[in-house]
């Protein structure tokens, strides 16, 4: 009974700890979102490097939560909730990796943009989007520390909102480059990063998803909403651009 009791309080202080990891990846994948789309309105060269830098270490954290999540399953063998919980873990730390990969592309691109004639209007309606997923990030790491099911849901559902945003500014891309073919290199630039944006955006309903699974033991039975048809996405698969 005493060993069962040692067994339990271990794994209680280990899954703390891969927690509080989780939570410090999260807060850097926010911090770099913030900073990427500041750097690109404002053409902040010095803070773009920054921002692809701190991508190492959200990159480290992300391998170090799955290998404390490896070492959990060998050792403690949780069950039922307990294992529910790890795999939760590891799958949200996976997509937070993918969403500072999509905040470091954009950082890459900055240097690039800002040599170029700016886009009237583009850089603030991408860091409105950007603030948008960021925002929806904030609120779904709050849904996972407090099992909220109905927040996360409510999360899965601003998706739409991203994707409006984004298919409004694929169309307004489209008509700075029919009206001048000189913005048409900016443009392209510009499209790439909002789709990231749009993408990291899809990751971040994923990670609701999964605190779904984890508050009620059942994923989502209806797929989250979708509102994305811009033609380059029909044609040419999007653009879902990943780090190097």
């Amino acid at each position: 009974m005493m060993s069962d009791q040692h067994i339990a309080a271990a794994f209680d202080r280990d899954l703390e700890a891969i927690q509080a990891l989780l939570m410090k990846m999260g807060g850097l994948v926010e911090e770099n979102i913030r900073a990427g789309a500041k750097a690109l309105k404002t053409r902040d060269i010095d803070l773009a490097d920054k921002v692809r830098g701190a991508d190492k270490d959200i990159d480290a954290l992300e391998e170090k939560i799955t290998h404390e999540c490896a070492r959990v399953l060998a050792l403690r063998q949780p069950i039922a909730s307990d294992l529910r919980t790890v795999l939760t873990v590891m799958k949200v730390a996976t997509n937070l990796e993918r969403i500072g990969d999509y905040a470091k592309n954009m950082a890459k691109r900055t240097p690039v943009l800002a040599q170029l004639n700016p886009i009237e209007g583009a850089t603030g309606a991408v860091k409105r989007m950007a603030k948008e997923v960021r925002l929806m990030l904030s609120d779904v790491l709050d849904a996972y520390m407090r099992r909220d099911a109905a927040l996360a849901e409510q999360v899965r559902h601003r998706d739409l909102e991203i994707d409006q945003m984004y298919n409004a500014l694929f169309r307004e891309f489209l008509t700075f480059m029919m009206e001048d073919p000189r913005n048409i290199t900016a443009c392209m630039h510009l499209h790439f990063i909002a789709k990231n944006i749009e993408r990291a955006g899809d990751h971040v309903t994923s990670i609701a998803d999964q605190v779904i699974y984890l508050a009620t033991g059942e994923l989502p039975e209806e797929s989250r909403p979708k509102d994305n048809t811009s033609v380059y996405d029909v044609r040419e698969g999007g653009a879902d651009e990943v780090s190097e």
